[in-house]
């Protein structure tokens, strides 16, 4: 029983692993449901005994993609890694290095898909929104934590983790229209300068 159970849960992760490399380069509309299987090497049959439609694995693809997000972020924000300032910035450091690193290992669903779905589909647009906002309120919790330590100017920790974010997914968007790294670039220096409570021009 509960080999069957595992060998389940693998095959569904294993769908939704596949599917992630598709859709974070494509789009969710540009990749077909032909696509997916066979790129996760499953018959039909098996997607829909995991999945009601392709609706459903967007939905269920994003929860995955968050849970994992929220794991990267346990170690990103581990006090260990230094002051609340140090480790926000190594978030912010990290967030350049994925959008600008060849391939789509790492690259953000968000930015990715929230422009895509949010007219498309009113679960995922949810699930898009849900993680979004677990992923703020993590950033206002390290920048509340740096704050407290002294390395963080004192600011309103909640509203500056919006303008942050905020801030971030546009600059994303940005380096893909011009095909660089400067906006991304542009957004780290105003992020130290929000932090260390220096003029953001």
């Amino acid at each position: 029983m509960l080999l069957s159970m595992m060998a389940k849960s693998t095959t569904k992760q294993q769908i939704l692993d596949c599917g992630y490399p598709l859709i974070v380069s494509k789009g969710f509309s540009s990749v077909g449901l032909a696509q997916i299987l066979q790129y996760a090497g499953v018959p039909k049959g098996s997607f829909y005994y995991y999945f009601k439609s392709k609706e459903h694995f967007g939905e269920e693809l994003l929860l995955s993609y968050f849970r994992n997000y929220q794991q990267r972020l346990d170690e990103l924000f581990d006090p260990a890694r230094g002051s609340g300032y140090q480790r926000l910035m190594g978030y912010w450091h990290r967030w350049v290095e994925t959008q600008t690193e060849e391939g789509t290992a790492s690259k953000c669903l968000v930015v990715k898909l929230s422009a895509e779905v949010a007219d498309l589909s009113e679960t995922m647009r949810l699930a898009l929104l849900k993680g979004a906002e677990q992923i703020i309120a993590r950033i206002a919790g390290c920048i509340e934590e740096g704050i407290d330590d002294g390395s963080i100017s004192p600011l309103p920790a909640q509203p500056t983790a919006e303008f942050l974010y905020h801030l971030w997914l546009g600059a994303s968007l940005m380096s893909k229209l011009q095909q660089n790294g400067q906006a991304l670039e542009q957004a780290l220096q105003r992020t130290e300068a929000l932090l260390g409570g220096k003029s953001l021009f």
